[in-house]
């Protein structure tokens, strides 16, 4: 695995959430602080997972697969998993979603924007299927993922978390909770395992 530092990072934000995102703003203000130099990217992504997949995958189309990274949160923990097996990138992993398709079925219908109630969106059943179809294997190189975990998560279970992502490198937190509440606290590890530290 290449461990020089990254050029590109990549976030992708949870179900109903959006770049507005505490975790996405301060990672964001960070990066502009004390890496300009590397390109930022954190796209809303649209409510359809096929969508938001084939939107992710043309905007890196030409990023250098070897220092590049991916962040994902809840959901967006989820996509990056699959960015991740599809170009070999480091990954890093907060409270990541491991089968939305099954604990995304029940939302099914009109939804509102976590940092914009005034913004709604439909959750379509075929977005089940199409969760379904992003759905990876077994990791090829659990090694080049990092991954946050909280026992206090109080919407995903820990367990199934940490089942997934066992092989590779991670901080299973006591305590805590789904938004990763302390994240700044964490910012310097994850920055440290994409070759900024």
């Amino acid at each position: 695995m290449n461990t020089g530092p990254i050029t590109h990072l990549l976030y992708l934000h949870g179900f109903r959430s959006s770049p507005q995102s505490t975790k996405a703003r301060q990672l964001a203000a960070h990066m502009a602080a004390h890496h300009p130099q590397v390109r930022w990217w954190c796209p809303q992504l649209p409510p359809s997972p096929k969508d938001a997949m084939a939107l992710l995958l043309d905007g890196i189309a030409a990023w250098p697969r070897e220092s590049m990274a991916v962040v994902g949160s809840s959901l967006g923990g989820f996509y990056a998993t699959h960015v991740a097996e599809h170009t070999g990138c480091r990954a890093v992993l907060v409270n990541p979603a491991v089968n939305p398709a099954r604990d995304l079925a029940k939302y099914i219908g009109e939804q509102t924007s976590w940092h914009d109630p005034a913004e709604r969106f439909f959750f379509r059943p075929e977005y089940v299927d199409e969760l379904r179809a992003l759905t990876c294997g077994p990791l090829a190189h659990p090694e080049r993922y990092l991954a946050f975990i909280a026992k206090g998560d109080e919407v995903l279970d820990w367990r199934e978390m940490h089942a997934r992502y066992a092989a590779g490198p991670m901080h299973l937190l006591e305590g805590g909770d789904h938004a990763l509440s302390d994240f700044e606290d964490h910012l310097s590890e994850l920055l440290r395992f994409v070759g900024l530290g």
